[in-house]
C-alpha cells in the first residue's frame, strides 16, 4: 500500500523556500525522494501570499494549479474575504477534509506561516528520510515540517476532485 504525504516546510524568511525547492530537484534527480507536486508559498511583509508552483520538479501527474490555488486560497486568503467567502471556504475546507486534508491540519499551516515567511509544500511519495536529513545538515536555512498523511483513497480522491492526470509508473 502506498501513502502519500502532504509536507509544509515553514521557513522564518521569504527565501528558504525557494532554496529547498532546489535542493528537493537534486535529491529527486538523485532518487533519494519521489514527488508527486510541489508549490512555493512567499508571504510578503504585507501577508500577500504568491504561488510558484515546481513544474520542473514533478512530472505529467501533478495535481496543478487549481489544488494548489485552492489549498493556498484557503490558508491565506480566505480570512480577509468576508462571510461569502466564509461559506465558500467552509465548503472548500470539507472538500478537503474529504479527501484527508483536515481542519487540524489547515489550521496548523495557517497559524505556523506568517508574514515574512515561506513555505514549500510537498506531495511526496517515498523517500530516504535518513539521507536527507544528513545532507541537509549544512542547510543555510532553518525550517518547520508540518506533515499529514493520505491514504491511497485520500490521494485518489483529491485527483479525481482537482482532475489530476494519472500518475505514469
Amino acid at each position: 500500500m502506498r501513502v502519500s504525504s502532504l509536507v509544509v516546510l515553514k521557513f522564518g524568511d521569504m527565501n528558504g523556500a525557494e532554496a529547498m525547492r532546489d535542493r528537493m530537484y537534486g535529491f529527486q534527480k538523485r532518487e533519494l525522494i519521489r514527488l508527486e507536486d510541489a508549490a512555493v508559498v512567499v508571504r510578503n511583509k504585507k501577508g500577500r501570499a504568491k504561488i510558484k508552483q515546481a513544474h520542473s520538479l514533478v512530472g505529467a501527474g501533478a495535481l496543478g494549479g487549481a489544488f494548489w490555488g485552492m489549498l493556498i486560497g484557503l490558508l491565506f486568503f480566505a480570512p480577509w474575504l468576508g462571510l461569502l467567502a466564509g461559506a465558500a471556504a467552509g465548503a472548500v475546507s470539507g472538500k478537503l477534509g474529504d479527501i484527508g486534508i483536515d481542519d487540524g491540519f489547515i489550521k496548523e499551516v495557517r497559524d505556523a506561516i506568517e508574514p515574512g515567511n515561506s513555505a514549500l509544500f510537498l506531495l511526496v511519495r517515498e523517500g530516504n528520510v535518513e539521507r536527507i536529513q544528513d545532507e541537509l545538515s549544512d542547510f543555510e536555512y532553518e525550517f518547520e515540517i508540518i506533515e499529514t498523511n493520505l491514504s491511497p483513497e485520500d490521494e485518489e480522491n483529491l485527483r479525481e476532485t482537482f482532475a489530476a492526470e494519472e500518475i505514469a509508473g
